[in-house]
């Protein structure tokens, strides 16, 4: 599967990158190195994962690639759930991009157990 740009996950999660950029500008300065850095550094991490998995040569290390972007997936929740709690945006832009990351997930296992049906 080269064709890693027609993925609808891939899709989806490049929408949650830009996203995540763009809630990372409403962060306060001093975040610049802690969790800005986190945020868009595991949001990236998504469709990375996806289309180097999609590159590869059999469906086990796509099935791998996935499942280290749902990690990455999981791992950008925490981070945005800790932006909630210290309330350093409010709760309807971090919403936004939590249902984005429930919806990846969602569409990562469904692609996951896809595949191993093949």
């Amino acid at each position: 599967m080269n064709k890693y740009q027609e993925l609808n996950i891939w899709k989806k999660s490049m929408d949650l990158v830009e996203q995540v950029y763009s809630l990372s500008k409403s962060l306060p300065d001093e975040e610049k190195f802690g969790l800005i850095s986190q945020i868009k550094r595991s949001s990236v991490s998504i469709p990375s994962n996806i289309a180097e998995g999609a590159g590869r040569n059999s469906n086990k290390e796509f099935i791998h690639f996935l499942s280290i972007a749902n990690g990455s997936t999981t791992e950008l929740e925490t981070q945005l759930i800790l932006i909630q709690r210290l309330k350093l945006v409010t709760k309807d832009k971090i919403n936004i991009v939590l249902q984005l990351c429930v919806e990846i997930k969602k569409m990562n296992y469904a692609l996951q157990k896809s595949i191993k049906r093949r």
